[in-house]
């Protein structure tokens, strides 16, 4: 194909439409072939995207890998299971519980702690969009309290499985470095499973997205602390915050800086 005679515009247009590695990388070829500098830069910026683009196809397929070895063993429905929430000294702990479709076209899924907030939001909607279903688990400050942070966490991916079993009962669970407790199915317990497994870090995602609009909820109720940018984690400016206007009901008292204010 000649593209010299074709308006860059035009060249620009064809280029922004493609999403697939193989047309990426013919559409590529063709320009470098083109005469002017600008069509071949365009075809340098294909080339560079369908890189990219394999990256996180061979990404995806790695982190389906637990599921399709349980595929090989018999089990069909296969949850992933993760928390957020457990290191900040104000809002909830949330989990969530997300069964995948068995075709995944989520690319660009990782650890939501690797993933920026835009990309975090986009995939979340993906995500709840494709899965199969999602459930979502919140455990309050009173009960972070009083049953401590792990348990808290514990207690939160249960109710997230429970959420998710009235759409969709899975016959297995993959869970982020924790044993979900008091539920029937079998699980297995992967070590930074949001980082190795798709539907952990899925699930990861899911209940990172759901915990940040929470706590963007709480940043209105509560003006002064913050919420909206450290989402409740013990940074300098929440710890001065907190000494100065003191704790709100969304604080963890059984956490030492909050804890040390009280006392004060």
């Amino acid at each position: 194909m000649d593209t010299n005679d074709q308006p860059l515009a035009q060249l620009r247009a064809r280029t922004e439409s493609l999403d697939s590695e193989a047309a990426l990388r013919r559409w590529s070829r063709v320009l470098a072939e083109d005469r002017r500098a600008g069509a071949r830069r365009l075809g340098e910026q294909c080339a560079r995207r369908a890189r990219k683009r394999a990256a996180a196809e061979r990404h995806l397929r790695r982190l389906l890998e637990h599921r399709e070895t349980l595929w090989e063993r018999g089990v069909r429905c296969v949850a992933g299971v993760d928390e957020v929430g457990v290191g900040p000294l104000a809002g909830p702990v949330v989990a969530a519980a997300v069964v995948l479709p068995d075709r995944v076209t989520l690319l660009g899924l990782d650890d939501s702690k690797q993933v920026r907030r835009a990309e975090r939001e986009r995939l979340a909607a993906a995500i709840r969009e494709q899965a199969v279903g999602v459930g979502i688990g919140v455990v309050d400050v009173a009960d972070i309290d009083r049953l401590n942070v792990y348990h808290a966490a514990l207690e939160a991916m249960r109710r997230a499985v429970e959420a998710l079993c009235e759409s969709c009962v899975p016959d297995h669970l993959l869970v982020d470095a924790r044993t979900v407790p008091r539920v029937s199915m079998t699980q297995t317990s992967i070590v930074h499973g949001d980082a190795n497994d798709a539907s952990i870090a899925a699930a990861s995602i899911v209940a990172k997205v759901y915990r940040d609009a929470l706590m963007l909820q709480l940043d209105e109720r509560y003006a002064g602390y913050g919420f909206a940018r450290h989402m409740g984690y013990g940074t300098a400016q929440h710890l001065r915050a907190l000494r100065e206007l003191g704790p709100t009901p969304v604080h963890r008292r059984s956490f030492a800086p909050v804890a040390e204010v009280l006392r004060a």
